[in-house]
């Protein structure tokens, strides 16, 4: 069977008052983006104007510049432009270059109806879909149809966007139930794990920041972990037990992006209040990228944390692929910034034992053996501390504490080191 040819495109932008290297640095996430959906940049144009012409976004005379280039190669067969347009900025733009146009968005949007793989996933990206591409659709004119397929195509409910907008609303109306139906099986979910009382950790960041990997890494997941932007979109949680025997609930968070679509983040809102309910958030961050990358990628990860309502929670700064670094580079890092490389293990111990000072307020559990002659000590822990387990043996009494600085000092001649749990891993 011959395997099939990506689909070449256009990348298209306008500076809008941008530096030059903020303009390549996003042209760069957009040929990204294409390559995860599965296409190929034959070549990037970038307009140096202030504000987008209302018309075709780049104005009519750089339109026929690129029209000609894309005359001169019939490969490519694609525009897309890196900015979110207008329904008629499309059907203009279109008609200059005599190609198919997406933007960004659809763009996104086709890479999360690629990847969605759960019931849940699949209903919020039809939704998301439906609510950004209808509209978009009826100003086509005779490229009303998408049953051609392609980049920009994708998605469940493709002959629905050929119906009329009642018709669409309906469909919007009958998944926005069903998936109402799945976030109240969520919240019941995420009830008794609230009512156990074991402690929830979040991971987020940036689209490829190796969010999945460190999950894999830490509890045997098997998430995909790919070199791809959104390679993995359904939230994974996992148990794991941490150094000092304290367990925790570690959630896989979707990717964020510069400019997610709002369609996309309603969509996804009952999937992102994952992040609303956890005890602790873990920042990640791609540590080999360059500095102004980093600081750039970590500000729309707050900004989407803080609209999620998620600012007030602690926070764990963590650069990851430090592998690719060298110690000058990594002297550049926060003082506070706990370095790792989910991909080798490195720093990881460090990462957890942190995790778990933040997951217990400061607090460290600790497994210390009082013998017989000693049971008065056996008996203050329980004033001193959080008494987790208790365990008689024929020679004393093993008790398992979460112990406060004071609490840790005074029982430290107790204390049996390097007993560790076995860890618990494994779907919740």
């Amino acid at each position: 069977m011959e395997e099939q040819q990506p689909i070449r495109a256009v990348l298209l932008a306008a500076s809008l008052g941008r530096t030059a290297e903020d303009c390549e640095n996003s042209l760069g996430e957009l040929e990204r983006l294409l390559e995860t959906a599965g296409g190929e940049a034959a070549f990037t144009v970038l307009q140096n104007r202030e504000r987008p012409d209302p018309a075709t976004y780049l104005g009519a005379g750089k339109c026929e510049e690129v029209a000609k280039l894309l005359e001169a190669d019939p490969t490519v067969t694609l525009a897309v432009f890196d900015n979110e347009l207008t329904p008629s900025q499309i059907a203009s733009a279109e008609d200059l270059l005599q190609v198919r146009v997406i933007d960004r968005t659809m763009l996104i949007l086709d890479i999360f109806a690629k990847h969605a793989k759960t019931a849940e996933g699949k209903l919020q990206v039809e939704i998301a879909c439906l609510r950004y591409t209808a509209p978009r659709l009826t100003g086509k004119g005779k490229s009303l149809s998408r049953q051609g397929g392609g980049i920009g195509s994708r998605g469940p409910g493709e002959s629905k966007l050929e119906t009329d907008r009642r018709h669409i609303r309906s469909r919007i109306e009958t998944l926005q139930n069903a998936l109402a139906e799945l976030e109240r099986t969520r919240g019941v979910k995420r009830s008794q794990r609230m009512r156990s009382g074991t402690p929830t950790a979040a991971i987020v960041g940036y689209t490829n920041a190796g969010k999945s990997t460190l999950l894999n890494r830490l509890t045997d997941a098997g998430v995909l972990a790919e070199d791809k932007l959104f390679a993995t979109l359904d939230p994974v949680t996992r148990r794991l037990t941490l150094p000092e025997g304290t367990e925790v609930l570690l959630t896989d968070t979707v990717g964020f992006i510069d400019r997610l679509p709002t369609h996309l983040v309603k969509a996804f809102r009952s999937t992102l209040e994952e992040l609303t309910y956890c005890d602790v958030v873990v920042c990640l961050t791609d540590a080999s990228e360059s500095a102004e990358e980093r600081r750039r990628k970590h500000a729309v990860v707050m900004r989407l944390v803080e609209e999620l309502g998620a600012s007030e929670k602690p926070l764990l700064e963590v650069y990851n692929k430090t592998d690719l670094l060298s110690d000058g580079e990594r002297a550049l890092f926060p003082g506070n910034a706990i370095e790792i490389s989910a991909a080798t293990g490195d720093g990881v111990d460090a990462f957890l034992r942190r995790l778990e000072e933040t997951v217990n307020g400061g607090k460290k559990t600790l497994t210390l053996f009082f013998p017989h002659a000693e049971s008065a000590a056996a008996a203050a822990v329980y004033r001193d501390a959080t008494v987790l387990d208790t365990e008689y043996t024929p020679d004393g009494v093993r008790v398992t504490a979460r112990c406060d600085e004071r609490a840790c000092a005074l029982y430290d001649k107790y204390r049996i080191r390097g007993f560790t749990p076995n860890p618990i891993q494994g779907d919740f």
